[in-house]
């Protein structure tokens, strides 16, 4: 017990917060919603009662970069499910929307840094020991349709809806948005700003661009 309280006062001196605060708040908040969760300052959850914890502690509004300001707001709104399969850790200012039947499931040992936003429609996937960098974009559903003069119609109807799946150790590096359908191996990298919207069932690749492609195989990182 001493041990997690002098992690957490590290933590908590990194981001200029009060340690006792964080304690006071988050031991309310296990007690009134029974969830394995700490929540740092200015954070904000909907839908508790679909949230699902297992094991090590979420942490949930850390100031993971520097630049993330001290009253910037952290937002999740659960209307579907929310499901931790261990212990994650959610940065400062990111958004969280997973609407009625949605599923969001986040494995163990990874994180997801400040201002990254993700709307769950069907389904979003993400492995174990992830790395999600700042300010990322995942979408599993176009939500509009486009028209315009001459346009071919496709005799196969595409669904608005796909999942997306993100396998074990995976770095996903800052600005990268992932649309829906897009499916990424185990050990897998995604460079910086990348748009992914395709299927890339190699393990450990390196892919990037707009649209992301195949860059190298064979990549790792740690």
């Amino acid at each position: 017990m001493k041990n997690q309280y002098l992690k957490l006062k590290e933590v908590c001196d990194e981001g200029n917060i009060s340690t006792i605060k964080v304690v006071l708040y988050s031991l309310f908040y296990k007690l009134v919603h029974k969830k394995n969760i700490v929540l740092y300052p200015k954070v904000k959850i909907y839908g508790n009662k679909n949230i699902t914890t297992k094991g090590k502690r979420v942490l949930i509004g850390l100031r993971t970069v520097n630049f993330a300001t001290p009253t910037e707001k952290t937002f999740l709104n659960i209307s579907g499910q929310l499901i931790f399969k261990g212990g994650f850790s959610i940065g400062k200012g990111c958004k969280i929307d997973v609407r009625e039947g949605g599923v969001l499931e986040i494995g163990k040992g990874g994180y997801m840094n400040s201002y990254t936003q993700m709307v769950v429609v069907h389904k979003v996937s993400i492995g174990d020991n992830c790395a999600i960098s700042w300010d990322c974009q995942f979408l599993d559903e176009d939500f509009h349709e486009i028209y315009y003069p001459k346009k071919v119609k496709n005799p196969k109807k595409v669904p608005r809806t796909k999942d997306i799946y993100i396998g074990n150790n995976v770095w996903i590096g800052c600005g990268v948005k992932i649309y829906k359908g897009s499916y990424i191996a185990d050990g897998s990298i995604v460079a910086s700003n990348s748009i992914v919207k395709g299927r890339f069932e190699q393990k450990n690749c390196l892919i990037g661009g707009h649209p992301a492609k195949l860059l190298k195989e064979d990549a790792h990182w740690k």
